[in-house]
């Protein structure tokens, strides 16, 4: 019964990480690169996809970690779930911050 659950959970992590192998810019964030200052539009572009990288990796790996934690307290497959989202949504919220360093927040800041 555990390895059905641990096959699950890498089915439902490799679902979850290929959207992180196609980061591409939304329309919104390529007329913010189009609006930037023509200098800065390579660095704006450069620091948008890496955060979004970040934000994805995070929720990949807040995602696979609650799911280990609620295989790991024995919780059913409901129990697993949740353990999952909510492990994605913190994962998120961290990677969101984590993904850029301070030369991209200044360059981000300064090209609204």
């Amino acid at each position: 019964m555990k390895a059905i659950k641990w096959m699950a959970v890498a089915v439902g992590v490799s679902l979850v990480a290929t959207p992180v192998m196609a980061a591409r810019l939304s329309g919104k964030e390529q007329a913010r690169v189009a609006r930037a200052a023509p200098r800065d539009r390579d660095d704006v572009r450069y620091c948008l996809l890496k955060a979004k990288k970040g934000r994805d990796k995070g929720t990949v790996i807040g995602a696979a970690g609650g799911a280990g934690v609620g295989l790991l307290a024995g919780g059913g497959l409901g129990e697993t779930l949740l353990g999952a989202g909510a492990g994605a949504l913190a994962g998120r919220v961290i990677g969101k911050s984590e993904g850029t360093n301070s030369a991209c927040d200044r360059v981000l800041a300064r090209n609204r």
